[in-house]
């Protein structure tokens, strides 16, 4: 059915592009939205059939340290997320955008056996080779996608686009558990390694969706125009919002540590995997709705509700002392990513121009992965200790609290009303 949008007079022509590709059951959704979401949907099913697995290969079977898991970690994420901003900004200058995405997808595909391999050659050093590799696939592809969407979207349905985009993201991310559950069940002895070499070709599939399927959408500049600079100037909105999301990722260490904090509190390798498949059902589940909610009460009251969900997760797992409580925790923890998680990249593609919003996003994710680096090494660094009798664990307690304190930053971070962008 074909789609027509709200008319905005300054803006007819651009809505005309919009409504011809336009060819979706949802309104405001066009066809890159579409194919971006099933390209995230291959990957995030090679790599979450994986995630679970991480951290119990990483020390169960080349007998890492808690310590040293949260230095792989840490590297792998915030490191490569420095990456994030230069290969926005770069795809800003170049004015295009599938080039970055179909090479971040294929790089992450073929890192999937390089971790396997390291349980025969090179241990934990090739799994932190493997590891980063593919964490420098997510830099090199994320703003660029985040930029297609918002781009191949009218800005009244920015909300519901992200959603749609997370929620079928995250249906893959359901889906990688549950296949890896079936395999360990139907064959128990198979060497926790061979599901790396598994994971290889949903992520190929996806690399190849990413090539044929995608369409860039031009950026004509304008006659004297020059290239966007590699160090832009920001609107001052984007800067609060980073400077909040910064203060809130000194406590967002890695997820591996809520799988171990899991597995302490009796949780079964299986159950543990089931868990993060919850976690992921949730969250798909409500990334929709949630998007389009943002995009009718506005980006702040769901950014900000989903952090304060997230400081109520991070200390219930701090505080938890049953077996049962990761289950609920981590059905919780799903609620907080819809709430932020699509919520965040349509508030940085509201708060920009359309010229900067891949180097804006990236910029985002540099800022917050080294965050998360400072924050998964200090959590690895205080995984053993205890607090009050060993009642609390401030590994986990601190995420809570840089939550807190930066929820209302957000409050702060002025954007206008979709008419007027």
């Amino acid at each position: 059915m074909q789609l027509s949008f709200r008319r905005n007079p300054e803006k007819v022509s651009q809505n005309r592009i919009f409504a011809k590709r336009a060819r979706m059951r949802i309104r405001g959704i066009t066809r890159n939205v579409v194919v971006l979401g099933w390209v995230s949907f291959f990957t995030d099913l090679a790599s979450e059939m994986l995630y679970p697995v991480m951290p119990l290969f990483l020390v169960g079977t080349l007998g890492a340290s808690p310590a040293l898991l949260g230095l792989i970690d840490g590297i792998a994420e915030g490191g490569s997320s420095v990456l994030r901003w230069l290969a926005g900004a770069l795809s800003d200058r170049f004015r295009r955008r599938k080039p970055f995405v179909t090479a971040g997808y294929t790089l992450s595909a073929l890192s999937k056996p390089l971790m396997g391999f390291a349980a025969t050659i090179g241990g934990w050093p090739l799994f932190l080779l493997g590891r980063s590799t593919d964490r420098l696939g997510k830099s090199i592809r994320t703003s660029s996608r985040d930029a297609l969407i918002a781009d191949s979207t009218d800005p009244l349905y920015r909300g519901v686009a992200f959603g749609l985009h997370r929620a079928m993201d995250t249906c893959g991310a359901v889906a990688g558990p549950l296949l890896a559950l079936l395999i360990v069940t139907f064959k128990p002895d198979l060497p926790l390694q061979w599901l790396f070499f598994i994971a290889l070709a949903p992520g190929l599939l996806s690399s190849l969706l990413a090539a044929i399927a995608i369409r860039d959408i031009a950026h004509p500049p304008h006659p004297d125009a020059k290239p966007p600079p590699i160090l832009q100037r920001f609107p001052a909105p984007l800067w609060r919002l980073i400077a909040a999301a910064f203060l809130f990722s000194l406590g967002n260490s890695s997820d591996s540590f809520l799988i171990l904090r899991s597995k302490e509190l009796g949780l079964t390798f299986a159950h543990v995997i089931l868990a993060f498949a919850i976690y992921n059902a949730v969250y798909a589940l409500g990334a929709l709705p949630l998007g389009r909610l943002s995009d009718r009460i506005g980006r702040k009251p769901m950014l900000i509700a989903g952090w304060l969900v997230y400081a109520a997760v991070y200390l219930g797992f701090s505080l938890a002392r049953s077996s049962a409580a990761p289950w609920f925790l981590f059905a919780a923890y799903g609620l907080y990513q819809a709430l932020s998680e699509g919520v965040t990249k349509a508030f940085i593609a509201d708060v920009v121009p359309r010229h900067q919003r891949a180097g804006a996003i990236g910029l985002f994710y540099t800022v917050t992965g080294m965050g998360q680096l400072i924050a998964s090494l200090l959590a690895g660094w205080l995984w053993n200790a205890r607090l009050l009798q060993g009642r609390v664990m401030p590994a986990l307690l601190i995420g809570a609290l840089f939550a807190i304190f930066a929820a209302p930053l957000i409050a702060t971070v002025r954007v206008k009303p979709p008419a007027e962008r």
